[in-house]
């Protein structure tokens, strides 16, 4: 049986019944390998208008499906993880993040939530080295203007930016995808350091920094690598990007909720730092018209891992975990 694509009821955004077997619902579109692969063992019914549910759709589908499927820009809070007449057992979230689904709700109600780590790390790290290269190379600022048709030809003073080799690159969190994202930039020529939690063995005494603001003091471009959360939230916040260096960039691909924007466009328009590259934002889709209007931030529209191997390999991560569930055993990517 394969994938039913299917719509939402306009007034209720219930979704339409499906048949039997174990339900599965995908909240938003997934690359087709992994569609058929699940249509091979579950009546799988995928958001056909790929957009956004609503809270009421949330709720129903919890109501109606085994499994629910949603992505790292979905919101389960409480009220909808927790549901009155629940059917789903299980939410196998397609993302590493985990930071949208109410973890403590789940565990009392006895649903099991899984996540996709280690898959999207090279992905996401050469997003990250992406963003590096374009803010400090104005790569953006170069491109807008060549196709408004306002460049006037090659001359020495123009778009000047700065080279890697030589910097300092400060890593905020030091896991898979920051590990990855230091290696890219030894290869540029930069000196790396880090602030985690704790030091870590794979790197030496003097790279550590045990506060974010020594961190931002001491670094050429800032790379944030930590997880979402109320303890990380606006963790770059007017301080810190005072902090940074007025020849600084600041790179975010990590969760959106780690900037204070308000205080990061301030900083843009006041020269508190040279430039930041975004790939994540506090409300995605709705990117503020300030920080659109910054010409020193290249802005991405979530790609970390937007690559059709990492997509795919994220999505049959997802299916092993529900395999596993359907089958009686652990899932291998248990977060709750």
């Amino acid at each position: 049986m394969g994938v039913r694509h299917c719509g939402f009821d306009a007034q209720s955004r219930r979704p339409r019944a499906v048949v039997s077997r174990p339900r599965i619902l995908l909240t938003r579109r997934w690359p087709a390998e992994v569609e058929d692969r699940l249509a091979e063992r579950y009546d799988v019914t995928a958001n056909l208008d790929d957009l956004p549910l609503d809270a009421a759709a949330f709720a129903a589908a919890m109501r109606d499906y085994d499994a629910v499927c949603p992505t790292v820009t979905d919101r389960l809070p409480q009220d909808i993880v927790a549901v009155s007449d629940r059917r789903a057992r299980i939410i196998a979230n397609y993302g590493a993040g985990f930071e949208h689904i109410d973890l403590d709700a789940a565990r009392t109600a006895g649903i099991i939530v899984t996540n996709t780590p280690d898959v999207l790390t090279d992905a996401t790290a050469d997003i990250a080295m992406m963003l590096i290269l374009m803010a400090t190379r104005r790569a953006s600022e170069g491109e807008r203007e060549l196709r408004a048709g306002e460049w006037s030809g090659w001359r020495p003073t123009h778009l000047l930016g700065t080279s890697l080799g030589g910097k300092t690159l400060g890593l905020i969190g030091y896991g898979r995808i920051a590990r990855a994202t230091a290696v890219r930039a030894r290869a540029f020529g930069m000196t790396v350091i880090y602030h985690s939690r704790h030091p870590a063995d794979d790197m030496p005494a003097e790279a550590y920094r045990a506060t974010p603001a020594a961190l931002a003091a001491d670094s050429d471009v800032v790379s944030l690598h930590a997880p979402g959360g109320d303890a990380t939230r606006h963790m770059v916040d007017t301080a810190f990007l005072s902090a940074m260096r007025p020849t600084a960039v600041l790179v975010n691909t990590a969760r959106g909720t780690l900037v204070d924007e308000a205080a990061l466009v301030s900083a843009l328009t006041r020269g508190t730092i040279a430039a930041a590259g975004l790939d994540v934002y506090a409300n995605e889709p709705r990117v503020g018209p300030a920080l659109l209007a910054c010409p020193n931030a290249v802005l991405l529209p979530h790609l970390g891992s937007a690559t059709r191997e990492t997509r795919i390999a994220m999505g049959m991560r997802v299916t092993d975990n529900l395999d596993a569930f359907f089958a009686g055993a652990p899932p291998r990517d248990r977060v709750a």
